[in-house]
């Protein structure tokens, strides 16, 4: 397998790369901040941007990075004045380092990501060798300025080695050098890379903001977009996935079974494990234990709060989490029943345990919860 035919670790299924996203939406405050430390000399050499998946930290470092290498230094005031300070990170697309950039092929950028291995698959992490190829990138005669960029995506996916060779690089950089850190989970970066690095924040969409993205990926939107958003929970990375595994369709069987507690409809159970189990059906398994996970976290939360979260997130939904979990009683079991569950499926998928299997232990305990 060539490295043409490996799916692309920095890009969402069903999404055009964050290279090619023209507008990022909903992130407003993390894009200001950026533009103000540059507005006002306060620049740092490397900047860590957080937040959940899918929200837009990668088309905001790609941004930052187009920003950074199609802009001049600011001058001194000039004969006629110094130059209005830039209000946007927009680029016009046809900026010859937005179409470098889009091509791929800009010298002041590196891109580091998770890489393949010496049987053609794509590591589970970034190794130190990733990062030792920005040594040579930092070698490299710098043009358009003299800016460089470098984006790592995700740097919480770096081994130690690789966080501790990219740290040294963020104790002394190199001059001119910008160093854009996406993380999911920063908590999992040395305490030492977080402490070099600015943060810039991202937060999670409204549904007016969800759309529009999805929109701008060219996604076909169902008729039911706040049921979306109530799943995907801000994500626009999530709503992709749920669009393309039929997510909103899965949910609802999940809701419909739960329904017909506590007298479990077995066949319905049946059917729901062996849509995760089999050939290709990987993907579809893995959603289904997210989508598990979401819909008793949704259990505790109405027990706990008295009333179900809004919107539906599938026909009916209300009804049956408000007869389940009529009281913090049992929204502490639903939350610890979500705790065991998660830590199961987490094992159950490192041990290669059959997804059909899995799938109706869970179902089992489930109905041993709403029983209980």
């Amino acid at each position: 397998m060539s490295d043409d035919d490996l799916p692309a670790p920095d890009q969402a299924p069903g999404a055009p790369h964050p290279r090619e996203t023209a507008q990022l939406f909903g992130q407003e405050r993390a894009e200001q901040d950026f533009l103000s430390a540059f507005n006002t000399g306060r620049m740092h050499h490397g900047w860590l941007l957080t937040g959940p998946e899918g929200v837009g930290k990668a088309t905001l470092a790609w941004r930052i990075a187009r920003f950074l290498l199609a802009t001049p230094p600011v001058q001194d005031d000039g004969l006629f004045g110094a130059p209005p300070p830039p209000a946007s990170l927009d680029i016009d697309a046809d900026h010859p380092v937005a179409r470098r950039m889009l091509a791929g092929a800009d010298p002041g950028l590196a891109c580091v990501t998770r890489s393949a291995n010496d049987q053609g698959r794509l590591r589970d992490q970034i190794v130190v060798d990733d990062i030792r190829k920005l040594t040579r990138f930092f070698g490299l005669s710098a043009a358009d300025g003299g800016r460089r960029v470098v984006i790592v995506d995700a740097a919480d996916e770096m081994n130690v080695s690789a966080a501790n060779a990219l740290l040294k690089m963020l104790e002394e950089p190199p001059a001119r050098t910008t160093i854009l850190l996406i993380a999911h989970q920063p908590t999992r970066l040395l305490p030492t890379i977080r402490s070099r690095c600015r943060t810039l924040r991202l937060t999670p969409l409204s549904p007016p903001q969800m759309t529009q993205a999805l929109e701008q990926a060219g996604a076909e939107l169902p008729e039911d977009t706040a049921a979306l958003s109530a799943l995907a929970a801000g994500s626009v990375g999530a709503a992709l996935r749920l669009l393309a595994l039929d997510g909103l369709g899965q949910y609802g069987r999940l809701v419909a079974l739960l329904g017909t507690l506590p007298r479990l409809d077995r066949q319905a159970a049946l059917a729901l494990a062996e849509s995760a189990s089999g050939r290709g059906a990987a993907d579809s398994f893995d959603q289904l234990l997210t989508l598990i996970d979401i819909l008793l976290t949704r259990l505790a939360r109405t027990g706990a709060t008295g009333q179900p979260p809004a919107p539906e997130a599938a026909r009916g939904e209300a009804q049956v989490l408000g007869r389940l979990a009529p009281d913090p009683h049992k929204a502490r079991a639903w939350a610890a029943l979500a705790a065991t569950v998660s830590a199961r499926s987490r094992h159950g998928q490192a041990v290669n345990l059959d997804p059909a299997a899995l799938v109706l232990d869970t179902v089992f305990k489930i109905q041993d919860t709403a029983a209980g």
